[in-house]
């Protein structure tokens, strides 16, 4: 080794390279098996594609997007009130490439076998990247069904699913690709949205009313349009209210400040005030949470979706830096103890996106079947709260494989760690999702026989999980389920869904998944695996050389 050159302190060794640029199609073993499993194969260059482009290009300018926060400006330089919102042009390129390449509508612009998955895929690989924009574009695609509902709003629908992005504040009709916000939380309410105060008042045209009121979390304030609850003469209603009319005036509502949150900085929230708005009501006055819950099953999905993203990214980092960083004369991978850590990150995170991809299947078909839409309706609830549940501890943990790396800025993982919780707070808490799962299956029994008609497809191939789904069994018996314990019951529903998913596609990772997660060789932490697995396997499935 040559010496030093006088004055200079140090040599940079011991260091991993550049995590990008990186194929996330190509690292991802798991994800394309999932995407062939649940009957989206066509899509696969499509998703390729993107896949090359979030791992270099989306990457790099996400951590410029989120360095240089949104900010409100309300009033132009003469005092004329604006209300707009500054954004880095890294955002904008992020919301553009998402936007063109279906993040936001493939399901619906391309309404082929295997779109709703595909467009989860991708949902899924844009999140890993950058997961502020994931707010707008998950609220675009959502509200695409419930806006087609109406014939009056469908050039709105047909706008949002477009693969166009026009950040313009100009009307919906000079645009031909709108994005979307929502409101519908209140100072007073919180998920209680029934308690909302915002009034809408009818006015002479069929179907428009007059807003006025406010709402504490108004997501996404540079929209082109956004839906909303408010109390109209027949009771709690949906609304869509455009940010221009049609003419160009800017509608009357008032944003009064952007949020300061604890993370998702690239993404704008908001409050806002009604000052009279004009906004169109979509489905039946008094309906308005029956309109939304349709809905709900879209974002529910994209926040499993986004959790599993997070982990993936978070174990790929892991494993790329303990490859690299060498410790007491080897690789910290090959230590056992990190191994261990790894190995159970990585079983971790393919059961989070094989049970998500396996949901959006679900959600596709169930338009055409009963049982599929039963599924649904409490798989995305269940996935819902154990995903993003899991997924603090999940990020917390691969931080930890970084050593103080982790916790500086331009690893990401302090990005990813910020944003974990998000996802189990934003369409409605972790207590929310287990009285849902109670609900459901009380009140409609037919999404109990369908999750255990899931989990019985996968019986006769793990001793250990035959003997779990027994056990199950009889705490689903009437008279056994009680509001005390719906949080152990959801998980104990997610983990056996998990399993069964797993099961059913032979994956490697489903007989230690099993051992660990069902049949109690696991301990409260990550890296507590029970000897005997196959480690290096499954880590080396987790993130290819």
């Amino acid at each position: 080794m040559n010496p030093l050159p006088p004055f200079e302190t140090h040599a940079v060794e011991n260091q991993p390279p550049p995590f990008e640029p990186r194929n996330l199609w190509a690292d991802d073993i798991a994800l394309r098996e999932a995407v062939a499993r649940e009957g989206a194969s066509a899509f696969a260059d499509s998703l390729k594609r993107y896949a090359v482009l979030a791992g270099d290009e989306l990457y790099r300018i996400g951590f410029e997007a989120n360095r240089d926060k949104p900010r409100l400006k309300t009033h132009d330089r003469y005092g004329h009130r604006i209300d707009m919102v500054e954004f880095h042009p890294a955002y904008h390129r992020l919301m553009q490439a998402a936007k063109e390449n279906g993040v936001a509508g493939l399901s619906w612009h391309q309404q082929h076998p295997g779109s709703q998955v595909a467009r989860a895929a991708l949902s899924y690989l844009h999140h890993q990247v950058e997961s502020g924009t994931s707010c707008p574009l998950t609220m675009t695609h959502a509200a695409v069904p419930v806006l087609r509902r109406e014939p009056a709003l469908r050039e709105w629908a047909d706008k949002a699913a477009a693969p166009v992005y026009d950040p313009r504040d100009i009307p919906v009709t000079e645009k031909a690709g709108i994005t979307l916000g929502m409101g519908m939380t209140e100072k007073q309410g919180g998920s209680d949205v029934r308690s909302n105060t915002t009034v809408a008042t009818p006015l002479a045209g069929e179907g428009e009313y007059a807003l006025v009121g406010h709402k504490w979390f108004f997501s996404a304030p540079m929209s082109d349009g956004f839906l909303v609850l408010a109390q109209a003469p027949g009771g709690l209603t949906c609304f869509l209210l455009p940010r221009r009319m049609a003419n160009g005036d800017k509608n009357a509502f008032r944003v009064m400040r952007l949020k300061d949150k604890l993370g998702d900085w690239s993404n704008a929230s908001s409050e806002v005030e009604f000052c009279g708005a004009w906004a169109r009501r979509i489905g039946d006055e008094g309906r308005g949470v029956a309109t939304i819950i349709e809905m709900v099953m879209y974002t529910r999905l994209d926040c499993m979706l986004g959790s599993a993203a997070e982990m993936r990214m978070a174990l790929a980092q892991a494993v790329h830096h303990t490859r690299h960083r060498h410790s007491f004369g080897k690789p910290l991978i090959e230590h056992a103890l990190m191994a261990n850590v790894l190995a159970d990150l990585s079983l971790e995170s393919e059961a989070a996106l094989a049970f998500s991809l396996r949901v959006a299947r679900a959600v596709e078909a169930s338009a055409g079947n009963p049982r599929e839409a039963a599924f649904a309706r409490i798989a995305t609830a269940i996935g819902k709260y154990w995903i993003c549940k899991r997924t603090p501890a999940f990020i917390n943990e691969a931080q930890e494989c970084l050593g103080g790396a982790g916790y500086v800025e331009e690893s990401m993982l302090p990005r990813l760690y910020r944003q974990a919780p998000l996802n189990s707070i934003w369409e409605g808490s972790g207590n929310i999702q287990c009285l849902d799962v109670l609900r459901a299956l009380s009140r409609e029994p037919e999404t109990g026989a369908a999750v255990l008609a899931e989990l019985a497809a996968a019986r006769g191939n793990d001793a250990i999980f035959d003997s779990w789904l027994e056990r199950l069994q009889a705490e689903l018996a009437p008279g056994h389920i009680k509001e005390a314990t719906a949080r152990a019951l959801t998980e104990r529903l997610a983990l056996g869904l998990q399993a069964a998913v797993l099961l059913r596609a032979q994956s490697p990772a489903a007989e230690l998944f099993i051992r660990s997660r069902l049949g109690g060789e696991h301990g409260l932490a990550f890296g507590t695996l029970s000897a005997g697995g196959d480690i290096a396997g499954l880590i080396a499935r987790a993130l290819p050389l």
